[in-house]
């Protein structure tokens, strides 16, 4: 059974239940570090296994999102939920000094040395695709493999029948990859041409409601939140986890964006080691992701490897 931390915030009279717990931070001298281009399609090894690992615990109380961003300084209580408000007056005038898609506060990887993989799949929507890979899913269910699967607003919007489908099959696990799909920042910083959240308002409202969708929709609000392009600064880091979510990052890159070959897929897959949480997408029924996945599994079966969900295991 997994250790909960969980921290209480006293807001108008209230108790308010936060996870992460981030510190409250000034501005910060913004480092000079350059972006982070892409990721390699290598595994990092899975880390020793770490005792008492500490799973945050999502926020039950439903955060309205008609949050306007702060000029000068923070909006008056009036104008914002208790949770959001506190956040906007907390960063609002925090600098980000790190920027990338593994930076502290961003999980890569299953905390085991059990010979389990996590299959992630993200549903990215919009002109990132709003398609459905049917023949992936349907070999998936066949063969009986467990599966993480991030949806974004829009794919659930063009998909809601699909979706239902998905939510009610306990093979999948739903979770978070945000409403508009876009890089996680405070200030606009754009990943592989996608503009980034503009301010710490929009980083709430990227992050919550897609999540308060997905709980409407499935009575489950999700653990995890991966951004549009999985680039994050180390603000909204924070914020993510003020707000109750772990992020979700990846150590094998298993289709880049779908655009990887069926061996480039099948290749990426099979260098997977314990641990290993998998990168692909099932929006894109076009692509090869699907041939390269069917190749690739029943390999990593042969050499005693298993898939789980991505909550199976604590992650960092």
């Amino acid at each position: 059974m997994r250790k909960r931390l969980v921290c209480f915030l006293f807001l108008s009279g209230a108790l308010i239940a936060l996870t992460g717990c981030g510190v409250e931070r000034g501005p910060m001298k913004l480092a000079d570090e350059p972006a982070v281009s892409g990721r390699p399609d290598s595994v990092v090894s899975a880390a020793p296994v770490v005792q008492g690992a500490v799973t945050p615990v999502p926020t039950s109380k439903v955060i309205p999102t008609d949050i306007s961003a702060p000029t000068d300084a923070p909006l008056l209580p009036a104008k914002l939920p208790s949770l959001a408000q506190t956040l906007v007056e907390r960063y609002h005038k925090a600098v980000p000094a790190k920027w990338g898609e593994n930076i502290p506060g961003v999980r890569t990887h299953l905390v085991t040395q059990d010979k389990v993989i996590a299959l992630t799949f993200d549903a990215c929507g919009g002109k990132e695709g709003s398609g459905y890979d049917e023949k992936l899913i349907d070999y998936l269910i066949k063969e009986q493999i467990p599966a993480t699967l991030f949806v974004n607003a829009r794919w659930l919007a063009a998909n809601p029948d699909i979706f239902a489908k998905l939510a009610a099959n306990p093979l999948f696990e739903i979770e978070n990859h945000g409403t508009e799909h876009r890089p996680l920042s405070v200030n606009g910083r754009a990943a592989y041409g996608i503009a980034g959240t503009k301010d710490v308002s929009n980083v709430i409202r990227e992050v919550t409601e897609n999540a308060d969708e997905i709980e409407k929709r499935t009575g489950r609000r999700p653990l995890f939140f991966r951004s549009g392009t999985a680039f994050y600064d180390d603000i909204a880091v924070d914020i993510a986890h003020d707000l109750g979510f772990q992020l979700a990052g990846y150590n094998v890159l298993g289709d880049a964006g779908a655009t990887f070959n069926t061996e480039q897929v099948y290749h990426a897959l099979t260098k997977a080691r314990s641990g290993s949480i998998i990168l692909a997408h099932m929006n894109h029924p076009e692509k090869d992701t699907a041939e390269g996945v069917m190749k690739a599994i029943p390999v990593m079966q042969k050499a005693g490897f298993r898939f789980v969900h991505l909550s199976a295991y604590p992650v960092e």
